[in-house]
């Protein structure tokens, strides 16, 4: 067995979805900040996330987010990652993944679509697309048009059909209009390489960093998440592979037992801190 250390992050996720109150948004753009940040880095470390969502960004004791929980995470060479599996947490997936017909896919447009799902969350307090049958959710992500609540909107804008965290970066919404811009990639990111030496002798101590080390070795050995959760990740809901929750045909729509969007609380996980995200974003502006 394989052992690991994890910072514990006692403060627990970001927030609960649904809920009736949703962040402030001063706090929700600080929190993007943070996710823009933090999937850039992990995306120039060759990472996917695969499954990011409010339960899975923990608050660290300094206030700022904390990605967790790298279960269906994929390392990838290149500059994208090409994914035809579909994984994660239903509420939160991207339309081309569900394709019928589109059978490859860029892996870091999955991240970005993501992040703009949990922005939406950040500010309206529930998913943009909700339905207690997994295969109607799967249609509404599809076809159908996204809602803002009308106490949210602003000025109207065309979303951008494919945005990247750099575009995002560079929004004014994101960086209120250039009085908070965020630091470039080379600011941001340095590259780590793993060697197949350090993934081996992983349970030593490793002074620097050490969180990248970790994550591509949990990704390599197929040894994902919460050890704290054990026999509970079976119960993490919307989280499972998408082929697992599918036990009839596409055209028949069968209800969940359970359609939270959220997990359970999480306590302990180290991490490395769209169009949907940029819909919203341009009609900040």
């Amino acid at each position: 067995v394989q052992p690991f250390l994890f910072e514990l992050v006692n403060q627990g996720p970001v927030m609960e979805v649904p809920t009736l109150k949703p962040l402030s948004e001063d706090q929700a753009r600080f929190y993007f900040q943070d996710l823009i940040k933090g999937i850039e880095y992990l995306h120039y470390q060759k990472i996917i996330h695969r499954d990011i969502k409010p339960s899975n960004l923990l608050v660290g004791e300094d206030g700022h987010i904390k990605i967790a929980d790298f279960g269906v995470s994929n390392e990838f060479k290149g500059s994208d990652a090409l994914l035809s599996n579909t994984v994660g947490t239903p509420a939160f997936m991207a339309p081309e993944s569900l394709s019928e017909t589109r059978k490859i896919f860029s892996g870091k447009a999955l991240d970005v679509w993501a992040m703009g799902v949990t922005l939406y969350c950040f500010v309206f307090g529930q998913c943009p697309f909700m339905d207690e049958r997994i295969m109607c959710l799967h249609s509404k992500i599809k076809s159908q048009a996204l809602e803002f609540p009308d106490q949210a909107l602003r000025e109207p804008a065309v979303p951008s059909p494919h945005p990247s965290c750099r575009s995002l970066k560079l929004h004014p919404w994101v960086t209120r209009h250039g009085a908070e811009p965020l630091p470039s990639e080379d600011e941001n990111c340095t590259l780590v390489e793993v060697t197949e030496e350090e993934v081996e002798n992983s349970v030593k101590h490793i002074p620097s960093l050490a969180t990248v080390i970790l994550v591509k070795t949990m990704i390599r050995k197929r040894s994902f998440g919460n050890p704290f959760e054990g026999s509970r990740r079976e119960e993490r809901s919307l989280s499972a592979p998408g082929n697992l929750l599918i036990k009839k045909t596409a055209r028949e729509c069968e209800p969940l037992s359970e359609l939270k969007v959220m997990g359970q609380k999480k306590k302990g996980l180290d991490s490395v801190t769209s169009t949907l995200a940029a819909g919203w974003l341009n009609r900040q502006v």
